[in-house]
């Protein structure tokens, strides 16, 4: 009797074990099989992920999810995501993969499985009315100060220099806001409101603090999908290998950031 209780704990095991396998390996063939990668990326954050006149999903990120998509001769669908609810998605399978402007942040890994090497770097700035006069980041003390939902700065700039964060789930609204004068200045990627300070319609508006907390983006799969990751890190290091990265700032009107120069000549 003991011997026929531990045959059937073994063969339990054993059928867990390959049943945990399979849905690791499975997600590769389920895109194929399916015939369409799924992309979580931003829409509201241009140059990297923004929506044309048309309302179709471009940008820098989108362009390399095209790249997975190519590799692995499938079609491709772009689900726009936020910061709020982009690790969500991945972990509920909405999406297969997630390129969406994601710092790699430690607590993150717990939640989804971030892929190395990082693929693109940026900072934290502001975004603010050039009559302001803002010269150091202690000038927000006890100023509203626009921020988007599950940003990880949000907490810093309140918390070391004063400033009270009015949360948004979006950048549109945090720009209207902007614009409205209901925030002294907006919090963001310093890669991204460089480019805002370019477009004519923001000429009031610029960058006047030293950018902080320089940090790496991550790409991300679900936790568990092993082979997927290895695929992307694959894809990643091609990337800074062939200078494409570079190519799409270029493309996309973006000075070619130190990262970006600093991988590209690590992997050529």
């Amino acid at each position: 009797m003991k011997f026929k209780i531990l045959k059937t704990i073994a063969v339990t095991a054993l059928i867990s074990s390959v049943s945990v396998t399979a849905g690791i390996a499975d997600i590769l063939d389920t895109i194929k099989e399916r015939g369409t990668l799924i992309v979580g990326v931003k829409a509201d954050y241009k140059p990297y992920g923004f929506l044309d006149s048309s309302g179709t999903v471009i940008g820098l990120e989108p362009d390399l999810a095209q790249d997975v998509a190519d590799k692995l001769g499938v079609a491709i669908e772009y689900v726009p995501v936020v910061s709020s609810n982009r690790m969500q998605f991945l972990e509920q399978g909405k999406i297969d993969l997630m390129i969406a402007t994601m710092t790699d942040k430690p607590d993150r890994r717990k939640v989804v499985q971030i892929v190395d090497p990082n693929y693109y770097s940026s900072g934290t700035n502001v975004l603010a009315l050039k009559s302001l006069g803002l010269k150091d980041w202690n000038d927000l003390n006890g100023k509203p100060v626009c921020g988007i939902q599950g940003a990880f700065y949000n907490k810093a700039t309140s918390q070391n220099y004063g400033a009270e964060i009015v949360a948004f789930k979006g950048t549109a609204e945090a720009y209207s806001a902007l614009k409205a004068g209901n925030c002294a200045a907006f919090v963001y990627d310093d890669s991204a409101i460089v480019a805002k300070t370019n477009d004519p319609a923001w000429s009031d508006y610029e960058m006047p603090l030293a950018t902080i907390d320089d940090a790496p983006w991550g790409l991300a799969v679900g936790l568990g999908e092993d082979n997927f990751a290895a695929l992307m890190s694959e894809m990643i290091t091609g990337w800074h290998k062939s200078g494409r990265i570079l190519e799409l700032e270029k493309k996309w009107g973006v000075t070619n950031t130190p990262f970006a120069k600093e991988m590209h000549d690590k992997y050529k």
